[in-house]
C-alpha cells in the first residue's frame, strides 16, 4: 500500500506543462529537422498570410501550420488530397496544448523517393568497400585504345569525339552504342561495358550521357551498372550529367568526371604535362574545400538550431496563430450578435406598428371628441344635441347626437 507523502508535490499549471513539452520536443534532434509524408486535409489560409493544414495517412494525423514569410516562397502550392512531402520541426502549440509540425518546405510525393533508393544503395556498395580508393585503378598515362558507352545519338558522343581528336589525334576510339534513358538503359550499358573488356580491351573506358533530371540519369544508379563498372578490367571514367550530378556510377568509378567533355579530357594527356598536374591539384584542392564547407556547414546548422531554440520566433508564432483563433472567434461573435439585435429590432417594429393609432383605425375603429378636442371616452360624456368630431381611417367628419 502506497503511504500518502506529508509533503505532496505542488501542482503543475497547463502552461507549465505546455511549455515543459515545448521544450522537450524542441531539443529532439530527430524532431528538429524531419521529413514527413501524407495527404494534405482541412488546407486553410486566412488574411495573415499563414497555412495551416493537417497531413494524414490510413491510421494518424498530423497538425501543421507554415508561417507566411515562409509560404510565400512556395513554389509548389498545395491543396486538400494533395500527396505531399513535408519538411519542418515538430513543437508544441502551447495556447492550444497541441503539438504540430511547423513546416517550412513542401514538395509533391515522389520527388523524395528515388533519393530514398539512391541513398540506401550508396550505403550497401560503400559497406561492400567498392567506393574505396584504394580499390580504383590508376588511368594509363598516355592511351592507345579508349572505348566509349554511350548514346551514339546524344550530344555527348559528339562532344567527346571533338575533344579526343583536339587533344590526342593519335588515340582508337571504339564505340559500344546503348540507350542511357529508360526501362532497357542499364542493360544496355552493362552489355556494353562487357563487350569493349571482352572484345577490344581498351585502355581505358568513358561511360557518359549528357544532363537530365535525376529520373532521366537513373540507369546509372543501377546496381547492375554499378557492378559491372566495378568488374571492368579496364578502367572506367563516367561522366554523367553536369557538375552537380552524382550517381552510383560516379561513386564506384575510377574517375569522376563532371561533364562528357571533361571526362574525354581526364582520359587523354594534355599537351603539356604541367596542366595535368595542375588539373589535379585543382580537383583536390576542390575536395577538400568541400569537405571544409560541409564541416562548416554543420557546424553553422548546431548553431542555428541553438538560437532557434532560445529565440522568441516560436513564442510570436503561437502569439499569431492564438489572434487568428481569437479573430475568427471574434467574427463570429459579432455576426450573432448582430443576427439578435436584428431579430430584435423586427419585434420591437412589429409592435410599434400594431400599436399605431392609425392602424387600430384602419380596422375600422373611430375616434370620437367633443368640440373642445377632449375624447369621448364614455356615453355619460354626451347629450343630446351635442355637436361630435369623429375621426376614421381615411378622413373626419361632423356628427349631432340625437339620442
Amino acid at each position: 500500500m502506497v503511504q500518502p507523502s506529508l509533503f505532496p508535490p505542488s501542482a503543475w499549471t497547463v502552461t507549465e506543462v505546455n511549455r515543459y513539452l515545448r521544450d522537450l520536443l524542441e531539443s529532439d534532434h530527430n524532431l528538429g529537422d524531419l521529413w514527413v509524408q501524407g495527404e494534405i486535409s482541412n488546407l486553410s489560409r486566412p488574411r495573415s498570410g499563414h497555412i495551416y493544414f493537417t497531413v494524414k495517412d490510413d491510421q494518424a494525423t498530423l497538425r501543421c501550420v507554415m508561417w507566411r514569410n515562409t509560404a510565400q516562397r512556395l513554389a509548389f502550392l498545395p491543396k486538400d488530397g494533395d500527396s505531399v512531402e513535408v519538411h519542418g520541426s515538430v513543437s508544441v502549440y502551447e495556447a492550444g496544448g497541441q503539438y504540430q509540425l511547423y513546416a517550412d518546405a513542401i514538395k509533391p510525393l515522389g520527388e523524395g523517393a528515388l533519393f530514398q533508393e539512391f541513398t540506401r544503395l550508396k550505403a550497401k556498395l560503400e559497406a561492400e568497400g567498392l567506393f574505396d580508393e584504394d580499390r580504383k585503378r590508376p588511368l594509363p598515362r598516355w592511351p592507345k585504345r579508349i572505348g566509349i558507352v554511350t548514346s551514339p545519338t546524344g550530344a555527348a558522343l559528339r562532344d567527346m569525339n571533338n575533344t579526343l581528336r583536339r587533344r590526342y589525334p593519335l588515340v582508337e576510339v571504339i564505340i559500344a552504342p546503348t540507350s542511357v534513358q529508360g526501362r532497357d538503359a542499364p542493360a544496355g550499358i552493362v552489355a556494353g561495358l562487357h563487350d569493349l573488356n571482352r572484345a577490344t580491351a581498351p585502355d581505358v573506358i568513358l561511360l557518359a550521357r549528357g544532363g537530365g533530371s535525376i529520373e532521366d540519369l537513373w540507369a546509372f544508379n543501377d546496381e547492375g551498372v554499378a557492378r559491372a563498372i566495378v568488374d571492368s578490367v579496364s578502367p572506367v571514367i563516367t561522366g554523367v550529367g553536369h557538375e552537380t550530378d552524382f550517381t552510383i556510377a560516379d561513386f564506384v568509378a575510377d574517375l569522376r568526371a563532371p561533364t562528357p567533355t571533361a571526362a574525354a579530357e581526364l582520359a587523354t594527356p594534355n599537351r603539356a604535362d604541367l596542366l595535368i598536374d595542375l588539373n589535379e591539384t585543382s580537383r583536390r584542392f576542390a575536395q577538400i574545400v568541400r569537405s571544409e564547407i560541409d564541416e562548416q556547414r554543420w557546424q553553422l546548422n548546431e548553431l542555428a538550431g541553438r538560437l532557434k531554440r532560445l529565440s522568441p520566433e516560436a513564442r510570436i508564432h503561437n502569439y499569431h496563430q492564438r489572434l487568428d483563433e481569437l479573430s475568427y472567434r471574434l467574427l463570429n461573435s459579432l455576426s450573432h450578435y448582430f443576427d439578435m439585435q436584428r431579430v430584435h429590432l423586427n419585434a420591437t417594429e412589429q409592435r410599434l406598428t400594431d400599436l399605431n393609432p392609425q392602424s387600430v383605425l384602419s380596422r375600422g375603429y373611430a375616434v370620437v371628441t367633443e368640440s373642445n378636442g377632449r375624447n369621448v371616452r364614455s356615453v355619460e360624456q354626451v347629450s343630446a344635441g351635442d355637436s361630435l368630431h369623429v375621426q376614421v381611417s381615411d378622413g373626419e367628419f361632423n356628427v349631432e347626437a340625437k339620442d
